[in-house]
């Protein structure tokens, strides 16, 4: 069950919006803000530099590890903050050991997030980069793949790897797993362990409602313990009066991505605990829910909509899907389109409501 009257009423843009552009950036609650004022109200007026603050600091980074952790179904030490779902990606390609001999392997529907730093871990390293069909990813698993890099649910389609086979088939040729979660965590349920992935980046601006610049990273638990970050800070060692000797922090933490903003930090357990107020599970299954309704809806009235999973992504094509948005947007719908692809992408929240899916259709199909 879902509280969605409240939920609803934590969400000031949607009183003057139909909001279904989460994949992007989520709606902001208002407990959010709240929480991120109090905090730098609070530097304001005592000031940084002083060991309370620091202590504040590393008291928020734990609540958020712990109230991330069950969303992701692992266990608090396996999650490090980041900013974004693209600094955890590129936290993983540098403690991985790649090179001339290593292939990676990833899909036609990657986001710039994932792709730029596959990129980059080409040229810097020398391993091969392979492109094949979403569709195709497990099936293209081989001998020399040593990292599967690709989206646990696709920001074009809305389609679902399956993660349990990907994870065998990298299992048999001895690769590790990377998913980029940005549609994943907070949109779907979720549990890292019966996904199989080594690592989990996620972004904590979309789904889960937070402010810009958070994100988390999963690690797997006995992995974490065998790497060492590629860019360490002295939030991540145990003992900063050693750093010369590198005393990592156990577990996860030791890829945290530097200091965390207070206000940040602050804003994104606001956002968290209106969304686990609302209900998690409801808001979990609404979401795909909802977002299934809407793709079977346009489908009946002869758009056409791109092959999706259970998600809470629906794309259908457009002329001019530019335009298309602009037009929407001046109806009150806040979509996206998809550079290039030729798409309008909605991404169907816990929070949207019947009337306005219902809504989307007449004015999509009215075009």
């Amino acid at each position: 069950m879902i509280d969605f009257a409240a939920l609803r009423a934590e969400l000031p843009v949607l009183e003057r919006r139909a909001y279904l552009n989460a994949g992007t950036q989520g709606p902001l609650p208002r407990r959010a803000v709240a929480a991120a004022r109090a905090e730098l109200e609070a530097e304001l007026a005592e000031g940084r530099a002083t060991h309370a603050h620091f202590e504040r600091i590393a008291s928020l980074a734990e609540r958020l590890r712990t109230a991330v952790a069950p969303l992701l179904g692992c266990d608090a030490a396996e999650v490090a903050v980041t900013r974004s779902t693209t600094d955890g990606i590129n936290t993983v390609l540098g403690t991985l050991e790649l090179g001339p001999d290593d292939e990676v392997l990833t899909s036609d529907e990657e986001h710039p997030g994932l792709v730029a730093p596959l990129a980059a871990a080409r040229l810097r390293a020398g391993c091969a980069l392979r492109v094949v069909p979403f569709d195709r990813v497990v099936a293209e698993v081989g001998e020399r793949t040593s990292l599967v890099a690709c989206s646990h649910v696709s920001w074009v389609s809305g389609r679902v790897v399956d993660a349990a086979a990907l994870a065998a088939a990298a299992r048999a040729a001895g690769a590790q797993v990377l998913l980029d979660g940005a549609q994943g965590l907070g949109a779907i349920r979720l549990d890292v362990r019966a996904l199989g992935c080594d690592f989990y980046a996620a972004p904590g601006q979309k789904w889960l409602c937070g402010p810009d610049g958070s994100g988390f990273l999963y690690v797997r638990g006995e992995l974490a313990e065998r790497l060492t970050p590629s860019w360490p800070s002295f939030v991540c060692l145990s003992d900063p009066s050693r750093p010369e000797e590198l005393p990592l922090l156990p577990g996860a933490a030791r890829f945290d991505q530097g200091v965390v903003a207070r206000a940040q930090a602050a804003g994104s357990l606001g956002a968290l605990e209106t969304l686990a107020e609302a209900g998690w599970g409801g808001v979990v299954e609404r979401g795909p829910a909802l977002a299934a309704e809407l793709a079977a809806e346009l489908a009946a009235r002869g758009e056409q909509v791109a092959p999706r999973g259970a998600s809470t992504l629906v794309s259908w094509t457009a002329d001019d899907a530019g335009a298309e948005v602009e037009r929407l947007a001046g109806e009150g719908y806040v979509v996206r389109d998809l550079p290039g692809r030729g798409l309008v992408r909605a991404s169907v929240g816990a929070w949207v409501s019947e009337d306005e899916i219902e809504r989307l259709v007449e004015l999509v199909a009215a075009r």
